[in-house]
């Protein structure tokens, strides 16, 4: 390329437009303990099992941003007796987690995250109807042994099966489970998403697709899912409106795959069908 005087000019580099996807999970996929007995809704043990994902526009500063929350309010007079607060106690001092943080430190949470761009999506599994397919699946062959990654990969397929926007590289990353790296598997389970989406549409979307895992306190976004997740569990095991109806303007898709609706299996909210107490009965 050349400008007006004959000089050559360096060829703009092409802009690469990135997706970040940063994905956690709600509850446990657990449906057994010993010897077969059922732990679901038992303690330690939930009735649902959610996995999400957040599409944000700018991973670096909501990291900056979360960070410097966490700093000012350490720094705060009013919470250096907060139990949570203390270094010693890992919570809230490392991290942000909706779960063990006080009601104040949500509150400015929640108030930092509405000053972002990033979309929210989740797939709700049933468990009780989870187990009843298992139970089925057992019938049908004795040798079938339920494997709680199989409820985390079927859910990661179900995840990012949908259309979505398109670009030409996405970023994953997810939360390590455990003590586990399962990096393969999720990679697995991203390429059966593509060949539902491929079956589902009639195209494939081309893009390079990268996939690490990390902890929150590494990969400070995961935290921001935390919150959005916090807040769906909330309405479905204590039926609180106001955590999801204040994120919803955020939240592009909800698929709840057990939730029945004119006798057909599988619900979608979304904008033109928000997820409430009168579209959802609990």
């Amino acid at each position: 390329m050349l400008d007006n005087s004959g000089t050559k000019l360096m060829d703009s580099p092409k802009n690469i437009e990135t997706i970040h996807y940063f994905v956690d999970e709600a509850g446990d996929p657990n449906l057994f303990a010993k010897r077969g007995k059922i732990i679901i809704g038992s303690d330690g043990c939930t009735k649902l099992f959610i996995l999400g994902k957040l599409a944000v526009d700018d991973p670096i500063s909501l990291s900056n941003d979360l960070e410097n929350l966490r700093s000012d309010l350490l720094a705060d007079p009013y919470f250096k007796d907060v139990p949570s607060m203390q270094a010693g106690k890992r919570k809230t001092a490392l991290v942000f987690h909706a779960k063990d943080d006080v009601p104040e430190v949500r509150r400015e949470v929640y108030k930092l995250l509405q000053n972002h761009t990033f979309k929210f999506y989740a797939v709700v599994r049933d468990k009780y109807e989870l187990l009843a397919f298992v139970n089925q699946k057992n019938e049908r062959n004795e040798g079938y042994k339920y494997n709680p990654n199989e409820l985390y990969d079927t859910l990661t397929r179900e995840l990012f099966k949908p259309l979505r926007p398109m670009a030409d590289e996405i970023k994953i990353c997810f939360a390590k489970r455990g003590n586990k790296e399962r990096t393969k598997a999720f990679q697995e389970a991203l390429v059966k998403a593509e060949h539902l989406f491929e079956q589902n549409f009639g195209f494939s979307r081309t893009a390079h697709v990268s996939v690490h895992c990390g902890t929150p306190r590494k990969e400070t976004c995961l935290q921001a899912v935390d919150y959005f997740l916090w807040a769906l569990q909330r309405f479905y095991e204590r039926r609180e409106e106001r955590y999801i109806e204040m994120l919803w303007p955020f939240i592009g898709e909800i698929h709840d795959l057990d939730y029945m609706v004119d006798r057909r299996k599988g619900t979608l909210f979304n904008k033109n069908n928000p997820l409430n107490l009168k579209t959802r009965v609990l």
